[in-house]
């Protein structure tokens, strides 16, 4: 099998290095605060779901976060819907964009993603087995410790 930073170099060489850019560029207008309202908004969140995570399960949290969207989603679709009803307007589905986008997974990205995480476990489990298995004693040790 193939090194596993040699696999994750592939991967990210095969990605568009524009995207890769222009992401980095946004996260660094987060990070240095050049933007104060979006930099809060963003940080803000991550703080309310880090706190939500420390005090909630996971699976609370998930839920309780796609329910919200939800509701911001449904209650914009009516306003939309409302506003077009008044001004007798045929503006169309507020979301057409994005229900038009194409979000289906390449199978060869997937692939390449698969074999690098297949990597890690197979990894993982030979140490496990190395381990738990007491192949080497003073490892065993070592990790129970």
């Amino acid at each position: 099998m193939a090194d596993p930073t040699t696999q994750s170099a592939q991967i990210s060489c095969a990605m568009n290095a524009s995207s890769t850019k222009e992401s980095t560029y946004y996260v660094m207008e987060l990070v240095y605060w050049r933007d104060p309202k979006k930099s809060a908004v963003a940080f803000g969140m991550s703080l309310l779901v880090l706190l939500s995570l420390a005090t909630f399960s996971v699976i609370s949290v998930v839920s309780y976060m796609l329910l919200a969207l939800l509701c911001v989603t449904i209650t914009f679709r009516v306003y939309k819907s409302v506003i077009q009803a008044v001004q007798k307007s045929e503006e169309g589905h507020p979301f057409k964009a994005l229900m038009e986008k194409d979000l289906t997974v390449q199978p060869e990205i997937l692939r390449k993603y698969v074999d690098v995480c297949l990597t890690y476990v197979n990894l993982a489990i030979t140490q496990a087995r190395h381990l738990l298995l007491v192949e080497d004693l003073v490892d065993s040790l070592k990790a129970s410790r």
